[in-house]
């Protein structure tokens, strides 16, 4: 089963390097075929010239760049139309993510045959470092009210870092989210529609270098906009677009 990674990065140039680095190492000591798929998302930084500089170091590294329309979702929506394997992680250029996590999530779907694999920072065996505090409280109450409103036993919606397989990627579009709302987009529309996934304990830490692209105050109402999408669905769409067998 080939591993696709998709990694979105917006003037990256400082943190991709030893991102990338550790990922491609861990990959690879596994024995896991994959691909490192990185889309530069028209980054006004060096990003584009240390991507082609690491090029000939990390061998199964694939990267475009995303010339527009911009920002996180589209990023990573670009490479979701684009990559190559048999399931597909969406991870962060910041080094917050773990590799040895992703390893975790891409063996767990093998064993447990399941359609998605999801992380848990918060659960038993997870682990934040440096999680900004205000940020905490936000992320606490956010994802207490998805898991109200959707009615799931999960409460780690929001964190991007997740595994799916092609068919379930190819089952929840089409994609509707342009910025970070589309962290919840996928999960929800997945569990909505019937696609099987599995939970385990994952870590975050914050980044060494530049500045989080993620502005609070400017996804609220995004957010909102996404969960009210997945909410009618569930409840209202009578089934018509659930996994067919």
């Amino acid at each position: 089963m080939k591993l696709s990674v998709v990694i979105p990065a917006y003037n990256e140039a400082e943190s991709i390097p030893e991102t990338l680095r550790s990922l491609y190492n861990t990959l690879n000591s596994h024995e896991i075929d994959h691909e490192i798929w990185v889309t530069n998302d028209n980054s006004k930084d060096n990003t584009l010239q240390v991507l082609e500089g690491l090029k000939s170091e990390i061998p199964t590294l694939v990267f475009e760049t995303n010339k527009g329309p911009n920002g996180f979702g589209y990023a990573v929506r670009y490479g979701l139309e684009r990559f190559s394997g048999d399931c597909v992680a969406v991870f962060m250029a910041d080094m917050s993510d773990d590799p040895e996590d992703l390893v975790q999530y891409y063996r767990t779907m093998q064993e447990k045959k399941v359609d998605a694999v999801f992380g848990n920072r918060w659960g038993k065996g997870g682990k934040v470092i440096d999680y900004p505090q205000h940020k905490k409280v936000i992320n606490r109450l956010a994802n207490f009210i998805v898991k109200t409103m959707m009615r799931i036993d999960y409460n780690d919606t929001t964190n991007a870092f997740k595994l799916y397989k092609r068919t379930t990627i190819e089952g929840v579009k089409p994609f509707l989210s342009p910025h970070f709302n589309l962290t919840i987009e996928l999960p929800l529309k997945a569990i909505v529609r019937g696609y099987t996934y599995a939970v385990v304990p994952n870590s975050w830490t914050n980044r060494k270098y530049g500045e989080s692209k993620l502005k609070i105050k400017e996804m609220g109402s995004r957010y909102f906009f996404i969960l009210m999408y997945c909410f009618i669905e569930k409840y209202f769409s009578r089934g018509d677009y659930m996994k067919k067998d």
